[in-house]
């Protein structure tokens, strides 16, 4: 139970990190702003002004929560997909060297691979409008795949034998064994991962250029020199990705909860 105390200084510390996490912030557009002025070239770098104004205007053209709804859903589901797959590899290959060694040369290929490559290889079997999710399913799928088996490895034996002698049922070994041992790392490779698949899966469309996606709109502002559409794009879809990240965490931690309370 929380005393008034505890609940006081959990609040200060909060407001003194949200302090710094603004501060950090507003330092970032000072120097993007202190670069713009001495390179004095709105074709090289845009102020965070004209970006800003930009951003206040992009969102009324008809084209813009089209693209927004088109990359997401792709870029997600790729997540999504990968998540659950790296999941469901992850689980027999801590039970089964021998998946684990089949497992392994394709999870150090998709790792070593760099994303264009796959991207120019993907575009000769895929439209340019399924390039999205496949390569950002490709980009998550290692990370989470590494980092449940990681989990499971490190369940302690020692319950794992306790477990046996008393027979406890499959369910029960889940929620008070490997659920506590695999939670960390599967956080931990959400946070990295959902970065990465939006960073691809943007990547991938300026690449394939599939028709009414961020990803076009993004090549079509470097073809034209709109450096302040390129940025404003940019500020877009790390807001997206920002706000994606924190809501796919969130409902984990809260899926995780839910189990833990049952």
């Amino acid at each position: 139970m929380r005393t008034p105390n505890n609940t006081i200084f959990n609040n200060s510390t909060k407001i003194k990190k949200t302090i710094k996490y603004l501060f950090a912030i507003m330092l970032l557009l000072a120097i993007w702003q202190v670069a713009a002025l001495c390179i004095k070239s709105t074709v090289l770098i845009a102020s965070p002004l004209a970006v800003l104004k930009r951003l206040l205007t992009i969102w009324r053209e008809d084209s813009f929560f089209k693209s927004i709804s088109f990359s997401f859903v792709r870029i997600a589901g790729g997540f999504i997909i990968a998540f659950f797959t790296g999941i469901i590899l992850a689980i027999p290959a801590g039970r089964f060297e021998w998946f684990e060694i089949m497992m392994s040369p394709l999870m150090v290929t998709i790792k070593s691979v760099p994303v264009a490559s796959f991207i120019i290889i993907a575009l000769m079997w895929l439209s340019s409008k399924q390039l999205s999710i496949f390569i950002s399913f490709l980009m998550v799928l290692p990370v989470i795949y590494s980092n449940v088996l990681q989990g499971i490895k490190s369940t302690d034996t020692k319950l794992l034998e306790m477990a046996d002698v008393f027979r406890l049922s499959y369910g029960k070994r889940f929620k008070y064994i490997w659920l506590p041992s695999i939670k960390p790392f599967l956080l931990s490779a959400a946070h990295v991962s959902l970065g990465m698949a939006w960073k691809s899966g943007v990547a991938a469309e300026v690449i394939g250029i599939p028709s009414g996606s961020i990803g076009e709109n993004l090549y079509e502002a470097k073809a034209y020199f709109n450096t302040v559409d390129l940025f404003a794009w940019t500020v877009i879809i790390v807001l997206i990705s920002v706000v994606f990240e924190k809501v796919c965490i969130l409902l984990l931690k809260k899926f995780f909860e839910h189990l833990e309370n049952e």
